[in-house]
């Protein structure tokens, strides 16, 4: 077997990622919306007025790395702690620390790294400090700051959105691979696309996945796509069931649907289940879809919705996810309407506004003779029965006027019903006239 070839003339203990960590700014790939000269940070750097800031982005698109490079601009002590690994007691020895650097005129960038991890009272202990400047604080993570990190932190800071990678940033991490160990990778170029893709955003992870085809014995053999997949395991998409990449995917499906665009619909549902969604959260959503956005515009639209959650239970995956797969494609192309959406709002706004009100007393029941005598039933038209098969009598309150809640659109089923209805309010007119 042929020696493996060397991956670095020196230290080749450190991993490929470590030894490409930038060292200035400029050097950052993907950040420019936040780098730049006139970008956010790149003002703060170019003024050395340095800021609170939480970096809030994927893995892998250079976090802790920016930290470094701020603190490093702007002649700051670098002080790091994990919210995984540390407390209160950790926390308290760097702000003393901190205080102390102050006394002589240096100032504390700390940086904490997956800072969501600290309960709520852990991230008041930071209030004080970030305060009166003993420290800057920098926060990584990866969950949305809105719901992880409480107000009071939230003011004192700015959040800071990092972009996944592009592919021209992760093709520039490459270059700078080849360049810094002297091989190129034994791709072709579509395996090289194909690598680029399997990272998904994530430049470290991209980096380990050369780092592995750099230490192939056999570098003289061109690998194709087929041969990148035999040596490189793909990674899952990132996807928390119980985060917020689980509510923007749902919101993506929910909203494609609306658009009547199938094809993205059927985009979201895939990433969803492949993300290792319950598809029975699906079904479900598919059944509110179904009542909310399309209504009485397509009444069969509730029976597809709920026959799909019937044929997942029965069949399970991956047999059963196809008929959630049909079920979206229906209700992304099924006239939309909200019209019974907006009419029970509507009606509920009246029924808190109007009270008690009793129904009139011609369309109640009379069991008794005492309700008889009272009115109950009395002069009662059964609809079915009449010539038109409307009476046109009055089902309001006797002390309240007639409201108009339920307007249907003019889409799908719903224009039928639109004319239904103005017949019978035609009807009605000629009846209270006569």
């Amino acid at each position: 077997m042929e020696p493996t070839l060397p991956l670095f003339d020196e230290e080749p203990s450190r991993p490929l990622a470590d030894r490409l960590r930038p060292t200035q700014l400029e050097d950052v790939v993907g950040q420019d919306h936040i780098l730049a000269r006139e970008a956010p940070l790149g003002r703060m750097v170019a003024q050395q007025r340095l800021g609170s800031a939480i970096l809030w982005g994927p893995p892998g698109v250079g976090k802790t790395t920016i930290a470094r490079l701020l603190a490093d601009a702007g002649n700051l002590a670098f002080e790091p702690v994990s919210a995984t690994f540390s407390g209160v007691a950790d926390l308290r020895k760097v702000f003393a620390t901190a205080r102390s650097r102050r006394g002589i005129g240096q100032g504390t960038l700390l940086f904490v790294d997956e800072i969501h991890r600290f309960n709520r009272a852990q991230q008041d202990s930071f209030l004080p400090y970030v305060e009166d400047g003993t420290v800057t604080l920098i926060g990584a993570t990866t969950e949305n700051p809105s719901f992880e990190l409480n107000g009071a932190l939230l003011s004192r800071t700015q959040v800071l959105v990092l972009k996944r990678l592009d592919e021209a940033a992760l093709s520039t991490l490459l270059d700078r691979a080849e360049q810094l160990t002297g091989h190129h990778l034994p791709l072709d170029d579509d395996a090289r696309r194909a690598l680029i893709a399997m990272a998904d955003g994530d430049g470290r992870y991209l980096l380990n996945m050369a780092e592995q085809l750099q230490a192939l014995p056999d570098t003289e053999t061109t690998l194709d796509t087929a041969g990148l997949a035999h040596h490189i395991q793909q990674r899952a998409p990132l996807y928390d069931k119980a985060q917020e990449g689980h509510y923007n995917l749902i919101s993506a499906l929910h909203k494609s649907m609306r658009g009547s665009d199938p094809d993205v619909a059927l985009y979201w549902l895939a990433r969803m289940l492949d993300g290792g969604e319950d598809p029975l959260f699906v079904a479900r959503r598919l059944v509110r879809f179904a009542n909310e956005d399309i209504g009485m515009a397509d009444p069969h639209a509730i029976q597809q919705a709920l026959a799909a959650w019937d044929v997942y239970e029965r069949l399970g995956s991956p047999e059963g996810e196809l008929a959630i797969a049909q079920a979206v494609v229906y209700l992304a192309t099924a006239p939309k309407s909200i019209a019974v959406y907006r009419g029970f709002n509507a009606a509920h706004r009246s029924a808190r506004h109007t009270g008690s009100l009793m129904p009139p007393a011609h369309i109640l029941n009379a069991p008794t003779r005492l309700m008889k005598d009272l009115g109950y039933g009395k002069d009662y038209q059964y609809d079915p029965d009449t010539a038109d098969g409307f009476s046109g009598d009055n089902y309001f309150p006797d002390d309240m006027d007639r409201e108009t809640y339920y307007q249907p659109t003019r889409n799908g089923y719903e224009a039928q019903i639109t004319e239904r209805l103005r017949h019978w309010a035609a009807l009605r007119a000629r009846r209270q006239r006569g």
